[in-house]
């Protein structure tokens, strides 16, 4: 514990009982830095700000406007910057040809755009040059930026493209005192799974392609955001694959996962 002592930080996508923003906080704040949590949820924010003794703002990551004022607002509670992780997703999953010019544009402004705009609004703040104290900026992907899995093309390609964003963001701000990484999940019991979790032999039909033989949790990708923002970190550009080896192997393909759902029945 105290390995992000007198650190402040910004947890965006938090606003959601139990999601990976809030794992995420939540051992932030253990490991003894000021938190302020961020999203869309006004009421589920402020709740968790109670429980936690931490600060929230309101945030829409496909607005520049609201970015900028949650980062206003963060400077204003906690007196800067020095951690900001965009936990924010959604797992749109639907065949290629199926995928409409609306949900392209959606998931585009949410998952590369936005995360984009994230980056500008922290450096603003955390810049040197701009007064900051440098720092650590933390983008959340996933395995499937670099492994296959049916039916997940725009997301699997705007994470893709937010990675090369993360690398070329510690490639220019480096000078400025900012390390910029992201971490990579496989399949994670979250909110935003919990429907495929509800599903009998989904999840198991996953298993095999974990050398290390489970699926992950918020609390394992928590542990590596809280070392990619220590000061014990000397990495930059970098995409951790904190997935208990799921990209040395595969995800299922559609036929094994009908198979592991009909065997479930």
């Amino acid at each position: 514990m105290g390995r992000l002592n007198g650190k402040r930080a910004v947890v965006l996508g938090a606003s959601s009982a139990g999601n990976m923003g809030q794992h995420i906080a939540r051992r932030f704040l253990d490991e003894g830095a000021s938190v302020l949590v961020a999203g869309r949820k006004e009421s589920v924010l402020a709740q968790f700000a109670t429980d936690h003794a931490c600060h929230w703002a309101a945030c829409d990551i496909t607005s520049e406007e609201s970015l900028a004022a949650m980062a206003d607002a963060a400077v204003a509670a906690m007196g800067g910057i020095d951690i900001a992780v965009n936990a924010t997703g959604w797992g749109l999953l639907k065949p290629f040809l199926d995928t409409t010019r609306a949900e392209l544009d959606a998931i585009t402004a949410l998952q590369y755009v936005g995360p984009f705009q994230f980056c500008q609004a922290m450096i603003r703040k955390m810049a040197r040059s701009r007064g900051g104290a440098g720092g650590s900026l933390i983008q959340i992907s996933s395995a499937t930026a670099t492994i296959m899995l049916n039916d997940h093309a725009a997301y699997m390609g705007t994470k893709a493209g937010t990675d090369h964003v993360v690398r070329c963001v510690a490639h220019e701000f480096g000078e400025e005192g900012i390390r910029a990484n992201s971490i990579s999940p496989g399949l994670t019991e979250t909110p935003m799974t919990a429907d495929a979790k509800g599903v009998p032999g989904l999840f198991d039909s996953f298993l095999a392609g974990y050398p290390l033989g489970r699926i992950g949790t918020s609390d394992d990708i928590a542990a590596a955001a809280v070392f990619l923002a220590s000061d014990e970190c000397f990495m930059t550009g970098e995409n951790l694959q904190v997935n208990g080896g799921l990209t040395l192997r595969r995800n299922p393909t559609r036929e094994e996962m009908a198979a592991a759902m009909a065997g479930a029945v």
